[in-house]
């Protein structure tokens, strides 16, 4: 019986891809599902594994849900590209899915942002609902970015984390921010969310202090103040995109 499968999603990661595959190297099945990847991803995925999938990029938790339907495993581990399991969170999961005393658990994550393990602004724990049984969790499409996994039953916690190497320049964190920024912006208007005048200051604003001051963004130095007024930055231009959906 396959226990578990190891599963990553993943578009043009060809410089993160053997990392993350590697180690994943001991789970029962390793499964690859590639959106149309046009530089070495594909390539470097098949030395892992044979079982590399194509499926078409629509949202994110509809190309997880494709990845469920093709795992076999009793529980699913996902894994992002840009993401790494350490032997102890691989001796965890092992121990806790033979155990098998919750529906699925929650992983912290150790994000890399441009070089610094940042340990602040809600940026750590930074946990993540990615181990769960495969029969028992579903994401919700609706929801385009920031996946929500619908799970019959209770999550636990697990106490060792994904390395994640996140944001090697800045130029990455600003591209990756305005596609979040897109999407959610598109997400909210789809949910009948129209922005006010208000939100346009406030929403920025708290966004910073929430970051910077309630999660203690400013522990990190410079790069927590550089992450906070970036994502701040950002939450206001969600709120111009969404003046300008439907139109």
């Amino acid at each position: 019986m396959i226990a578990i499968t190891g599963a990553v999603i993943c578009n043009n990661e060809e410089l993160d891809i053997a990392a993350c595959l590697e180690s994943l190297s001991w789970v029962d099945e390793l499964l690859v599902l590639d959106s149309g990847s046009t530089d070495r991803t594909v390539e470097i995925a098949r030395r892992y594994t044979s079982l590399v999938d194509y499926h078409s990029f629509v949202s994110f938790p509809n190309q997880r849900n494709a990845a469920l339907e093709r795992a076999h495993g009793r529980w699913i581990l996902f894994v992002d590209a840009d993401e790494q399991v350490t032997p102890e969170l691989a001796e965890e999961v092992r121990r806790v899915v033979a155990q098998e005393d919750h529906a699925g658990f929650w992983i912290p994550r150790r994000n890399i942002i441009l070089g610094k393990w940042i340990k602040h602004a809600g940026w750590y724990p930074d946990y993540q609902l990615r181990l769960f049984r495969r029969d028992l969790g579903r994401y919700d499409e609706t929801r385009e970015v920031h996946e929500l996994l619908d799970l019959a039953g209770e999550a636990g916690h697990l106490s060792h984390p994904f390395i994640h190497v996140n944001y090697r320049g800045i130029r990455e964190f600003f591209a990756k921010q305005s596609f979040y920024s897109a999407y959610e912006a598109r997400t909210m208007h789809n949910r009948g969310i129209r922005a006010k005048p208000q939100n346009f200051v406030l929403q920025p604003w708290r966004e910073f202090h929430r970051r910077y001051v309630h999660a203690h963004g400013y522990r990190d130095g410079l790069h927590g103040l550089f992450l906070c007024t970036v994502l701040a930055w950002f939450n206001l231009v969600t709120y111009v995109r969404l003046t300008h959906q439907g139109r």
